[in-house]
């Protein structure tokens, strides 16, 4: 059991077999009396972007375990001892195959995606399919991401947050080995996507989500890789343990080196909003991401400060960071991975915006006519007949020739006019601009003596951004 719990992650917590007694971040907690308040864990308060977490307190007694950090981004609590987490994953593309399917507890039969075809076809778009669907025996979670549908399968009621984000975690890991996540790279990579699954779920609950962990255990594969692993039969799977599974830090690996030490990080936020046929705004709102790329030799410890930080809201960040220090000091301080990571996400809420940054100039009527239609278009476009879909790509913006569409559009004979204007979906980037107007204000190291390269880049594109005529 003490070599078990040792392979798990520091902040990660396992409910106890024992009765009434919870593990949090390897520590045992012990039973609260009747009606005393909870005890607080040692990993301290939670955020997620996707849903809050426990608050940092110990789960009482018989009621599983507390996540006392953050496990690779996401929080929850945990069942307890008896219920497994997740029994199956399937993967369903958008035709509605199931084309990869990964068991653990037990095996579950694919009838169980009946359920979910028919919310398939209940809805309108696939990203419309409820993430949540209840059937007789099991509920079935869904993240659709990459036109792919990936449905885990559990039997008993689980805090259905943490699942998604788990299914996240997968998706973020399929794209970090493969670089792409599709269904043609998973079904060339099929026995790697098994053995990373193998080794993301032990018998039901998350174990290893760390891409740097991950890594180490089972090897990307490459050409030459599966060349020799073809002629000589071997595996991908490594043959030690991750060098950082048993330290204190282990999204970290020990002895990393490099000739060029450096250090970039991308600010990146996504806008949605719904603009009225006045250019008023209705709604809006803001989801960013800070994704950061390290390659730093030795044990670096870094800070990065902001100059407003209060505009974050509902912040969730990596396990590394010291969530007391961002209490405090609202700094972020952090031992980093090595590698490609995501530091953190937030919210912005609609208080805080700025100016919205594209302006579209309208003017759609309709009116009785028998001549055929025309259109002057500025830019590439596509049209699609069977969903009667206008594509129009205005490529890159010149303030002094703005893009245009303009023309007329004749309805067949004997249809009525539509009852309403149609809307205008945008998808836009726009580069060295974060639109909440967050900004870094430094980024420093210590515990090692060279002085890295380090570099900030924002970026603002759009989410679901609509605009009503």
């Amino acid at each position: 059991m003490a070599a078990e719990r040792a392979a798990w992650p520091r902040h990660e917590a396992r409910a106890s077999p024992a009765r009434g007694a919870r593990v949090c971040a390897g520590r045992p907690i012990a039973a609260p009396a009747a009606g005393a308040r909870p005890e607080r864990c040692a990993g301290g308060r939670l955020s997620a972007r996707r849903g809050r977490g426990c608050g940092g307190r110990a789960a009482r007694a018989g009621g599983g375990a507390c996540v006392g950090s953050r496990l690779g981004g996401f929080a929850a609590a945990q069942p307890g001892p008896a219920a497994a987490m997740i029994h199956s994953l399937f993967l369903i593309n958008a035709s509605g195959d199931i084309f990869l399917e990964k068991h653990w507890k037990s095996v579950v039969s694919r009838s169980v995606c009946d359920y979910f075809f028919e919310a398939q076809e209940r809805a309108s778009e696939a990203e419309n399919v409820p993430p949540v669907i209840p059937t007789p025996h099991h509920y079935l979670l869904s993240v659709y991401r990459h036109k792919i549908f990936f449905v885990a399968v559990i039997q008993s009621e689980v805090p259905p947050l943490f699942v998604i984000e788990f299914l996240h975690r997968v998706v973020d890991t399929f794209q970090d080995y493969f670089g792409v996540c599709s269904e043609v790279i998973i079904k060339d990579n099929v026995v790697v996507v098994y053995e990373v699954l193998e080794e993301m779920l032990d018998n039901g609950f998350p174990l290893a989500t760390e891409s740097n962990i991950l890594k180490e255990l089972i090897k990307p594969p490459t050409i030459l890789r599966t060349v020799v692993n073809t002629i000589t039969g071997s595996t991908n799977v490594g043959d030690q343990l991750p060098t950082g599974q048993l330290s204190v830090v282990p999204w970290r690996r020990t002895g990393v080196k490099y000739t060029n030490n450096e250090a970039y990080f991308d600010v990146i936020e996504e806008i949605d909003a719904i603009i009225d046929k006045s250019g008023s705004t209705i709604t809006a709102e803001i989801q960013g991401v800070i994704d950061a790329c390290v390659k730093l030799t030795g044990m670096p410890d870094l800070t990065l400060s902001f100059m407003n930080p209060r505009l974050l809201d509902d912040v969730s960040f990596h396990p590394c960071v010291r969530f007391k220090r961002w209490e405090s000091e609202r700094i972020l301080s952090f031992i980093p991975p090595d590698g490609n990571f995501r530091l953190l996400s937030y919210h912005v809420s609609a208080q805080n915006l700025v100016a919205i940054p594209v302006y579209v100039k309208h003017n759609i009527s309709f009116r009785d006519s028998s001549s055929l239609g025309r259109f002057e278009i500025t830019g590439t476009h596509v049209f699609d007949p069977v969903t009667k879909l206008l594509s129009w790509d205005v490529g890159k913006i010149n303030p002094q020739k703005l893009p245009s569409l303009k023309g007329s559009v004749s309805l067949q004979a004997g249809t009525s006019k539509p009852d309403e204007n149609p809307t205008i979906n945008l998808q836009f980037k726009i580069q060295q601009l974060a639109i909440s107007g967050l900004k870094v204000n430094r980024l420093d190291m210590y515990g090692e003596k060279y002085k890295p390269f380090k570099g900030i880049k924002y970026m603002t594109k759009a989410g679901k951004f609509q605009v009503r005529t």
